[in-house]
């Protein structure tokens, strides 16, 4: 058991210790002194005047000894004192690199001085983080292990309706933040507050602050960047299906204002039965080609969501390759993994992306290669034609868009849905220095 010291410690204390050892120090000679002065036949006035001028040197030269050691160290601890009371103004003087002392004491000043500089940074690094917490659009807060709050910005005060005195120290369900915090299915969250609401983007980190552990939890509206987002994207759609259908009724009204005009114009043609039969025929196309476009929209629009399954991807991979591809799908394969993927979506992007390769290895009589690998928890299925390679590689993911004839336009749109939403990302690049193309599947494990 740890308790008090005995008396004697507490009472020899370092000062003592070093007087007493001083006084040690002398004892021999002053004791020799005073016996051959007492037996040297000396007058007595002689003795006791000697003999008090012995004991006074001796004292004061023990007591100077204690002087010069205890000194230095009451200074290096009045300086390490202000060290920690953050005064970063005292210094040590008469400190010397010859001197052992001396090399203490400027040790001591050099600390002095780092931890001045380094006090300074962080004033300075706290002073430009609260500048920045408090001008950022973005509700910033900070919870406590048990869920309470303790950091707040102005960005989180108005979205509260309330001022940091009167939030800190609440807990999360209290303050309407308990569903933030347990967010694990989505990024984003439909919450009304009482200073706002709309779609919010929600992030959390854990961080240390004085030793305690804090949850950071971030909210960025993002209502409006959606809202932007769906404007353009519907722009874009009205755009590019204005394009089709003007291009499919501008031939079928041109047909139709001939015919009508032929027809009603007598007498009529010999040939007139023929033409109107090109007439329809050309209508009937354009009509066809209409419904073709409508029908891969409304493809990319049905998309259902994934049913996932655990599947070992070699025997998915092999089951796709094996499939009519003119033999030129060589399976170079990969480590054993399973993934939880939907095994007819997973087909069907990876049916896209081998029929696009052997279409372009046709071309050149060259091959396509498939193989997988695993880094960092996700896998990477590549495709690697021999192919021309790819000469428009920036609108490869805009729907509708092909430079194959009679291509829809869709595949790898398509195909690039169905990855995202395996959590995944799909990726077209030429390849180099080698000829042809290489698509990247990446799925999680």
């Amino acid at each position: 058991m740890h308790g008090r010291p005995p008396v004697s410690r507490r009472w020899l204390t370092h000062e003592r210790r070093v007087l007493l050892l001083a006084l040690a120090a002398g004892l021999p000679g002053s004791a020799l002194g005073l016996v051959l002065l007492w037996t040297g036949g000396f007058a007595l006035h002689v003795q006791w005047t000697l003999t008090l001028l012995v004991l006074i040197l001796w004292s004061a030269f023990a007591f100077a000894a204690r002087e010069r050691v205890v000194f230095p160290l009451q200074t290096v601890s009045n300086l390490l004192a202000a060290l920690r009371e953050e005064d970063f103004s005292i210094r040590a003087r008469g400190s010397r690199r010859d001197d052992a002392l001396g090399e203490v004491l400027i040790e001591v000043n050099a600390l002095a001085d780092t931890l001045r500089s380094q006090r300074l940074g962080a004033l300075d690094a706290s002073s430009l983080l609260r500048a920045v917490m408090e001008e950022i659009p973005v509700a910033v807060f900070a919870f406590d292990p048990d869920r309470r709050l303790r950091l707040v910005n102005g960005a989180g005060e108005a979205l509260l309706a309330q001022p940091a005195e009167r939030l800190l120290g609440l807990d999360a369900g209290s303050l309407g933040l308990a569903a933030c915090l347990d967010h694990d299915r989505s990024p984003t969250l439909d919450v009304a507050f009482p200073g706002g609401s709309g779609r919010w983007e929600i992030r959390t980190k854990t961080f240390r602050q004085g030793g305690l552990p804090l949850e950071l939890l971030v909210l960025t509206d993002v209502s409006r960047s959606l809202r932007d987002e769906e404007r353009l994207a519907w722009q874009r759609l009205i755009r590019v299906i204005g394009h089709e259908i003007n291009n499919s009724l501008a031939p079928i009204k041109s047909v139709a204002h001939s015919l009508e005009r032929s027809l009603g114009r007598p007498p009529r043609p010999p040939d007139w039965e023929s033409d109107l039969q090109s007439g329809l025929g050309v209508i009937s196309a354009r009509a066809d080609a209409l419904g073709r476009f409508t029908a891969a929209y409304a493809q990319l629009a049905r998309l259902p969501a994934p049913s996932l399954k655990a599947v070992p991807l070699r025997l998915l991979v092999e089951r796709v390759a094996a499939l009519e591809h003119r033999g030129r799908v060589i399976v170079r394969g990969g480590p054993e993994v399973t993934v939880h993927v939907d095994p007819d979506q997973l087909e069907q992007l990876l049916i896209n992306l081998l029929r696009n390769g052997v279409e372009a290895a046709l071309e050149s009589g060259g091959e396509v290669h498939l193989a997988w690998d695993v880094r960092r928890g996700r896998v990477r299925v590549r495709v690697e034609d021999e192919g021309p390679g790819i000469s428009n590689t920036s609108n490869l993911f805009v729907p509708f868009f092909t430079t194959k004839p009679g291509g829809s336009g869709i595949g790898l749109v398509l195909s690039r849905q169905i990855a995202e939403a395996h959590g995944g990302t799909l990726t077209l690049e030429n390849r180099d220095p080698e000829p042809g193309a290489r698509a990247t599947l990446t799925l999680p494990v």
